[in-house]
């Protein structure tokens, strides 16, 4: 019988440490089958951020470099200004992107900077107890929201694909999830659009990506999966926000 399905060779054969029901790991295998499929994995460097995924470099069998908390983007600017033929790319959580590393990430888009990144959006500080996050929904219970965000007091949730793509400069934006096969398929779609943005040199991307985490949320993986469908879903609506065509 014949393999339908294996592990992709930038993929770690590695235990990682995220907690059960993760989506994480998804995620991993999504960009590492793109990285496979384009032919390039020799030819990328990753930026890992602060926050869950600061292992990520275990994870993969490509170069990475470990940035400062929310400094990815800069990193990456770095990395791609010195070497444009590499493929870089940073993934990021909402802590590390839409709140310490907020403008780091606003800035690399206007400019307009040519690499790839991944936000992943779970809706809470997944690393540090479950805080509430610039992405926590209206009325979500967190560690530090225990009655739920109260919008009067620290604002609504920021939409960072939204956000991004009302620059003025070209770029690709799309939020896909990865709580359904269906989702899957679709955010892998994005990913590689995103990448073969980049190696024809012509923008910045950002692929942003629903995700869950059972721990803090206090739910069963499959009881996350359901609530980020009927709850974030809602709020953050899927799709391409931005295209540089």
């Amino acid at each position: 019988m014949g393999k339908v399905f294996k592990k992709p060779e930038a993929l770690s054969d590695v235990h990682t440490h995220y907690c059960p029901g993760c989506t994480h790991g998804i995620i991993h295998r999504l960009i590492a089958e793109v990285i496979d499929e384009l032919g390039i994995r020799e030819n990328t460097v990753g930026v890992a951020p602060v926050g869950c995924a600061v292992l990520i470099y275990d994870y993969f069998t490509l170069d990475f470099q470990e940035s400062a908390h929310g400094r990815a983007p800069a990193m990456a600017t770095g990395i791609k200004r010195v070497r444009p033929d590499l493929m870089v790319f940073t993934y990021q959580g909402d802590g590390d992107m839409a709140s310490i590393g907020i403008s780091e990430i606003i800035h690399a888009a206007n400019r307009g900077e040519k690499f790839t990144s991944i936000f992943v959006n779970n809706a809470v500080y997944g690393m540090t107890g479950g805080q509430m996050a610039p992405t926590t929904l209206p009325g979500q219970r967190t560690t530090t929201s225990p009655e739920g965000r109260n919008v009067d007091e620290v604002g609504m949730p920021i939409r960072m694909a939204e956000l991004l793509s009302s620059l003025a400069t070209p770029g690709y934006i799309a939020r896909h999830s990865v709580t359904s096969p269906k989702y899957i398929n679709r955010t892998k779609k994005a990913i590689k659009k995103a990448f073969q943005y980049q190696m024809e040199n012509r923008c910045f991307s950002l692929i942003e990506v629903i995700s869950t985490c059972p721990t803090n949320w206090g739910m069963t993986p499959v009881e996350a999966l359901k609530w980020a469908e009927d709850e974030m879903l809602q709020f953050y609506q899927l799709g391409e926000y931005k295209t540089p065509e």
